[in-house]
């Protein structure tokens, strides 16, 4: 009976924790697609989900339709760069430079964008439910269309 229970409670652990696994999501990003990035600045389409991008100077970059989901680009410089219909959901954008940034139809839902540099950005249509926008200045943002559920009151709007 002892060898029974023991057998059955080694089962219930392998299929709890393969269980587990095999639900966490997987933010694998390709590096011949980082190295496309950091090599050229262009990377339309790439996937770069889960990167680590923080303090990069990715100015002028085009990540249009890229990937970027749960990247770390914690002050990282994005200023002019076109991330139109990019994937940004669940990014550490935290201290980034978005000036004059193009980000149309992006997806920013839960996203931190806490103390980021918002200035003359496009973000129109973008959807921003659930991002952190504390501290974060938008003075000239457009945000026309754009989906936003809280943090209003934390945004800045000075020089």
């Amino acid at each position: 009976m002892k060898k029974f229970l023991r057998l059955a409670l080694i089962l219930t652990l392998f299929l709890v924790s393969s269980f587990s696994f095999s639900t966490s999501p997987s933010y694998a990003y390709s590096q011949s697609d980082l190295d496309k990035l950091l090599e050229t600045g262009d990377c339309r389409n790439c996937d770069l989900s889960g990167a680590d991008l923080r303090k990069a100077n990715l100015s002028g970059a085009d990540l249009s339709s890229a990937d970027l989901s749960y990247a770390i680009l914690t002050s990282a410089n994005l200023s002019t760069a076109n991330l139109k219909k990019a994937n940004l959901s669940g990014a550490d954008l935290s201290g980034a430079d978005l000036v004059d940034a193009y980000l149309p139809d992006a997806d920013v839902r839960d996203a931190d964008l806490s103390y980021a540099f918002v200035l003359h950005a496009d973000l129109s249509y973008a959807n921003f439910i659930g991002a952190n926008f504390e501290g974060a200045n938008v003075r000239g943002a457009n945000f026309w269309g754009a989906r936003l559920d809280r943090g209003w009151e934390s945004l800045r709007y000075e020089k």
